[in-house]
């Protein structure tokens, strides 16, 4: 038996008050991620399944980490990308539709963008 329920949340910190506000706008208004608690240094938003934590320490940012991206599950990959785009964001890999090959095949649509922070973000939508 896991003693591990799940992912609770991913964090990111901000290193500015602009970065800050900016990755806010991204996760809260582009891509509608409600937020859950909010404190004097950071935000938490609430995706469904896990929370996106943003900091605002104000110090020098980390340097680029082990992670390699994460993946929020949508209904609509195009609408994603679609809000992504409109909004001035990098979508660098356009939506399309793969098969992962595991015993059964995984059908899913997939595209990746990347947020305010440089932070490599999957959309993907079971089939």
């Amino acid at each position: 038996m896991s003693l591990i329920k799940g992912i609770h949340h991913v964090s990111m910190k901000c290193s500015s008050t602009e970065e800050y506000e900016k990755t806010i706008d991204f996760y809260k208004n582009i891509l509608g991620i409600p937020v859950t608690r909010e404190w004097q240094a950071g935000i938490m938003l609430d995706t469904g399944n896990g929370i996106v934590e943003i900091f605002n320490d104000g110090d020098d940012a980390p340097g680029k980490g082990v992670i390699r991206h994460f993946a929020f599950a949508t209904d609509d990959v195009d609408a994603c990308v679609e809000a992504v785009k409109a909004a001035g964001y990098e979508v660098f890999i356009e939506p399309k539709d793969i098969e992962i090959a595991s015993t059964p095949v995984f059908p899913a649509r997939i595209a990746f963008c990347k947020g305010p922070l440089g932070e490599e973000i999957e959309l993907f939508e079971e089939k």
